[in-house]
């Protein structure tokens, strides 16, 4: 059975909305990343799929496709990588090695092929229903030091946490901190 991931970006505050500008991706970076970029093409080394809701496969399809001058690998592994797309209204993707699951039966199914890791990143209504249905078995959380006081949480109100066990801490030239949980 193949592991699903939660990697996501968060405030020390628990926000993963990354609306109020906290959070650049790559070449955009303010500081030197370049060690937390290692860390993730290990982590992708790691997965051969990556699993969205809608909204964030639609912004993922209009930006990394787009990027010809990305020093830092995203692009090529992101078009290369198989990517499920979460989606009851969507047909085609659109995006090369995209495929649309309708469900969470089918991202259940989808654990239960041989493979490396499935990867869920952003996606916080995707995720909360994966989190709901006891699909998640770890999480990798970017801790960035910022507090934003509101916006979308990892958790959400009232949404039971599962027992979490921690399995790895990390820190980066920035003051970003990964922190590693396997569900118990």
């Amino acid at each position: 059975m193949r592991d699903l991931v939660v990697t996501e970006n968060i405030t020390l505050d628990g926000v993963i909305d990354a609306s109020a500008g906290w959070f650049t991706v790559g070449n955009d970076a303010i500081d030197d990343q370049s060690d937390i970029l290692a860390e993730l093409m290990a982590h992708t080394a790691a997965c051969d799929a990556v699993l969205f809701g809608r909204v964030t496969f639609e912004d993922m399809r209009g930006y990394w496709p787009e990027q010809d001058d990305d020093q830092t690998g995203i692009t090529e592994d992101l078009n290369q990588i198989t990517k499920y797309v979460v989606s009851g209204t969507m047909d085609d993707p659109q995006w090369q090695n995209s495929v649309v699951l309708r469900d969470l039966d089918a991202v259940r199914a989808l654990k239960e092929q041989p493979g490396k890791d499935i990867v869920s990143t952003g996606s916080i209504t995707l995720v909360h229903d994966l989190i709901a249905a006891g699909l998640v078995d770890e999480y990798r959380l970017f801790v960035y030091p910022v507090v934003l006081g509101r916006g979308a949480r990892l958790f959400a109100d009232g949404q039971a946490a599962p027992d979490l066990r921690l399995v790895e801490t990390k820190s980066f030239k920035s003051g970003v901190v990964l922190l590693r949980y396997r569900t118990a």
